[in-house]
């Protein structure tokens, strides 16, 4: 309450967020493409979750994860997309504070949740192609509900300290925020006094909660290829590798765009080139990653063919 009480007295209009408002040309166009990326980002990751819960050859360790990666992307781009088509429709429309506060820390938790949970997957890959023998041994429904709950739980008290540190800077009557989303780095741009300590603190979170998972990542991916490597049939490659594409591609794509976004010094970062990486990691990843595992894995493709042909009557080939 003294943090909320504090922001208000300093700025009590609210933020206006800038958005795309120096592009008014793209702001029709990237409003549509937006309401069709949504609707595709909540029917892909809704179907992940059916499937995997209705399909009983899916409960696996794999879809349980895959499953909570696709309810978390729901719950990510649902706490952004809302506010980002308002700011398209009228780009002077302010949000409150209580909004932008909601906003940052939601989606500071979501995307932090994210880099936990696919460095938990990529642990699950790691055991499947690594120790096959002792898969259902090793990875257990037990460890996965635990490694899971890591996951969501393992961001919540960096979370209310970094972004607490955010919204005690002094913003002196700044109102304009040129981006579309209440984000830590954009907001300690903002402050109108020295922000060493908040870009230290920010650039450590990152090193912890971005580089030692995907470090963590690249480890196992590594164990992996010389797994791989080590098999001889070129057919056991195949199938070894595919286990694995789908979700090393959901993590170069992810890690990628939101690693740039956060370990670059706030006051360097471009913010044309910051918006449009928003943006990707923000709306278009959580798209692409049901995309990524449906289309290349036979095995959801068959599960959403009998999960259908189940609720239409219908017999799919």
């Amino acid at each position: 309450m003294g943090i909320m009480r504090s922001i208000n007295e300093s700025n009590p209009a609210g933020f206006i967020l800038l958005g795309f408002s120096d592009y008014p040309q793209l702001r029709k166009v990237l409003f549509v493409v937006i309401i069709i990326l949504y609707l595709l980002t909540v029917l892909g990751n809704t179907t992940i979750i059916l499937v995997s819960r209705l399909e009983p050859k899916l409960h696996t360790p794999m879809y349980f994860f895959l499953s909570h990666l696709s309810f978390l992307d729901l719950c990510f781009t649902s706490s952004v997309i809302p506010q980002l088509l308002v700011n398209l429709w009228d780009p002077m429309k302010p949000i409150t504070y209580g909004g932008c506060v909601v906003q940052l820390y939601v989606s500071l938790a979501l995307g932090s949740t994210e880099c936990v949970l696919l460095a938990v997957m990529s642990y699950d890959r790691y055991v499947a192609v690594c120790r096959p023998l002792h898969y259902t041994v090793s990875v257990h429904p037990r460890l996965c509900m635990s490694l899971a709950s890591l996951a969501w739980l393992s961001r919540v008290t960096t979370t209310l300290v970094q972004s607490t540190l955010t919204l005690q800077l002094p913003f002196c009557g700044h109102r304009q925020v040129d981006h579309f989303i209440c984000e830590v780095p954009v907001l300690i741009k903002l402050a109108c006094v020295d922000t060493t300590f908040n870009e230290a603190e920010l650039f450590l979170a990152s090193i912890l909660f971005l580089i030692v998972p995907f470090s963590f990542i690249l480890v196992s991916y590594g164990y992996i290829a010389k797994a791989v490597q080590r098999i001889k049939s070129a057919t056991g490659r195949k199938k070894a590798f595919g286990t694995c594409s789908s979700h090393l591609m959901v993590v170069i794509i992810f890690y990628g765009t939101i690693i740039f976004m956060y370990l670059q010094p706030a006051k360097s970062r471009s913010k044309e080139l910051g918006k449009f990486v928003s943006l990707f990691y923000t709306v278009v990843t959580p798209m692409l990653n049901p995309l990524i595992y449906s289309l290349r894995n036979k095995d959801v493709k068959g599960a959403l063919k009998k999960v259908l042909g189940k609720i239409l009557g219908i017999h799919f080939t």
